[in-house]
């Protein structure tokens, strides 16, 4: 035997205790058929659980949607009322005598629009 015949058959001796140290470390077993089957039922009860609990926020969400609507809604008349008192409209707290002045034909001080108006002649 020369010198390359024993290098190669010492990295070949190498390579199978190598290959032989990790087999042991992790056998190539499959899982056991009852293990198999339990990890497969664990799975398949954690979706049904998953599943449940999506469509129960779904429907919890549709539910809570005309409450939501209404407070929303309540929000937006507030923030109205509020842009129509800063502009200098007061028109919500003098509702009912904005309308009177207006169907007799004079406007109060509060109750000038902006834009762009022409004087009738």
């Amino acid at each position: 035997m020369n010198d390359q015949d024993r290098q190669r058959n010492a990295a070949w001796e190498a390579a199978q205790q190598w290959k032989e140290r990790a087999r042991q470390a992790h056998p190539r077993q499959g899982m056991s058929g009852p293990r198999l089957v339990l990890t497969w039922l664990m799975f398949g009860v954690l979706m049904i659980v998953g599943t449940i609990l999506g469509l129960f926020f779904l429907l919890v969400g549709w539910a809570m949607l005309p409450f939501l609507r209404h407070r929303m809604k309540k929000r937006m008349e507030q923030m109205r009322a509020q842009q129509a008192q800063d502009i200098g409209g007061g028109y919500y707290q003098h509702g009912t005598q904005s309308r009177q002045s207006r169907s007799s034909g004079h406007l109060e001080e509060h109750e000038v629009l902006e834009g762009e108006y022409r004087e009738k002649k």
